[in-house]
């Protein structure tokens, strides 16, 4: 039987001897739910086996596909010494990635018309939308759901989506559901799920006071009666730490401290900006100034920032096992643009770039933007330890995007990067220049490393590939 995800988790009885502590009962007690890391010296009596971490899948999507030239390697050697512009902030971890070359998309066959309403949709689901239904959404569960249907119980929050964007986009080629531009997370054929695009309502999600039967409230981010309370049970708690463990929470709670300010600098900018379009410079407000009304991100608002916070937030979130899956969703098909690279451009008009060099040049500073992003948290991951090596050791990532080449909208060669071994299934520090499968055989080899039982191949697959594992 499933357990009940809202039921009050047990601290000690017969089956849990008293040094095995619960962190999330244990923070309970000192007035917040704040998850911590895994503690070696908590986790087991003296003198037993430590516990293994468990494997933890990320999905982090970028629309339009790739400047190709430059971001497929050209050997393996280039891989690991060299790598091509798009991949180059990935370098001082490559001997932690994995790449394949050759995994196909769906075909799109009868939807020819729509590659963007397509490439997202598909992206996690591997299977095309009902033809015979195409005004609501009708397509199958997404990986990541499922690897949620097997895991969430264990952990507070089942699974974690999130976006840069908010779903907005109106069109409906094919006459496809506009749902499908903006979703690739699916509950079930016909329930998609919904991602969070606001960084302060993620961290009250995983950092927020908890009511009855789990209920999250809001909590200011600087509320700094709930952070001493955090720090007075991390003092209690340091007591019963070994040395290691001691580091492992300092550099935690840092890492909390670092999300809010960097949360709060984001609000603060979009208040300056909500004052000053109505003429109100900041050095003239006051205390008894109104609060200014809620102002989404805009749009001029340096995307790489905001991209980051949600990285550490997907960290943070694996690093306490608050959930052990996520997707992040760094753009939607169309209405992206990136002024902090020096065009205001959108993302999918530079795409149809023919052979207009300039063009291609936008495109791929959007590319290395996107990866720089992803290298920034697998880099994240892989300085944080955890049992008996790092986190990233015990996770999977995938990069990637839903068309190879966004000019002719080819999906015969996606690309994709994997990043952390998934606590030793799966073999890194390689370029696999001629795998032969499709992105359903992707995703049912991942969640097969992440130990999620299979009843049925996910949307086309036929096999898995044994090339990618360990």
């Amino acid at each position: 039987m499933i357990p009940n995800l809202n039921a009050q988790r047990p601290t000690m009885n017969a089956m849990n001897p008293p040094s095995l502590v619960d962190r999330r009962t244990f923070l309970r007690g000192v007035g917040v739910s704040l998850a911590l890391p895994f503690f070696d010296s908590m986790a087991q009596p003296a003198g037993s086996n430590a516990p293994k971490p468990p494997v933890r899948l990320a999905f982090m999507y970028m629309p339009h596909g790739v400047i190709m030239d430059q971001f497929w390697p050209k050997n393996q050697e280039e891989f690991l010494r060299a790598a091509p512009p798009i991949l180059r902030s990935l370098q001082p971890v490559m001997d932690q990635c994995l790449m394949m070359k050759g995994i196909s998309g769906v075909p799109t066959a009868p939807f020819g018309g729509a590659p963007h309403a397509l490439e997202l949709s598909t992206w996690l689901t591997a299977r095309l939308p009902d033809a015979d239904s195409r005004d609501r959404i009708n397509i199958s569960i997404s990986a990541d759901q499922i690897m949620a249907n097997y895991v969430g119980a264990q952990t507070f929050l089942p699974s974690l989506e999130l976006a840069t964007m908010p779903q907005t986009w109106k069109e409906n080629q094919e006459g496809l559901h506009e749902g499908y531009y903006n979703h690739c997370s699916y509950r079930s054929p016909t329930q998609p799920v919904p991602a969070e695009t606001d960084p302060r309502n993620v961290l009250n999600r995983l950092f927020g006071k908890r009511g009855k039967e789990g209920q999250v409230t809001p909590a200011n981010p600087l509320d700094r009666q709930m952070l001493d309370r955090v720090l007075g049970g991390a003092r209690d708690l340091r007591r019963n730490l070994a040395r290691a463990d001691q580091l492992k929470l300092d550099e935690y709670l840092d890492s909390v401290r670092s999300v809010e300010r960097r949360i709060a600098a984001i609000e603060t900018r979009q208040q300056e900006a909500a004052f000053e379009r109505h003429g109100v410079a900041p050095s003239k407000r006051h205390s008894a100034d109104s609060a200014p009304i809620e102002v989404k991100i805009p749009e001029g608002d340096k995307r790489s920032d905001y991209m980051r916070v949600m990285c550490d937030l997907i960290v943070l979130a694996f690093q306490t096992d608050t959930t052990r899956v996520s997707t992040y969703v760094g753009s939607r098909p169309n209405g992206a643009s990136y002024p902090e690279l020096g065009f205001s451009d959108q993302h999918h008009s530079q795409t149809h770039y023919g052979d207009d060099q300039e063009m291609i040049r936008k495109v791929a500073a959007i590319n290395r933007l996107n990866v720089d992003q992803f290298a920034y948290m697998v880099t994240k991951m892989d300085g944080l330890r955890e049992g008996d090596g790092t986190l990233l050791d015990h996770c999977i990532l995938m990069w990637g995007s839903g068309l190879e080449d966004g000019d002719k909208h080819r999906r015969d060669n996606l690309p994709f990067i994997l990043a952390g071994n998934g606590g030793g299934s799966l073999k890194t520090g390689r370029f696999l220049s001629d795998i032969r499968g499709n992105q359903g055989d992707l995703l049912t080899t991942l969640l097969s490393c992440a130990g999620v039982p299979l009843d049925r191949p996910i949307g086309i697959a036929t096999r898995q590939i044994p090339e990618l594992k360990a």
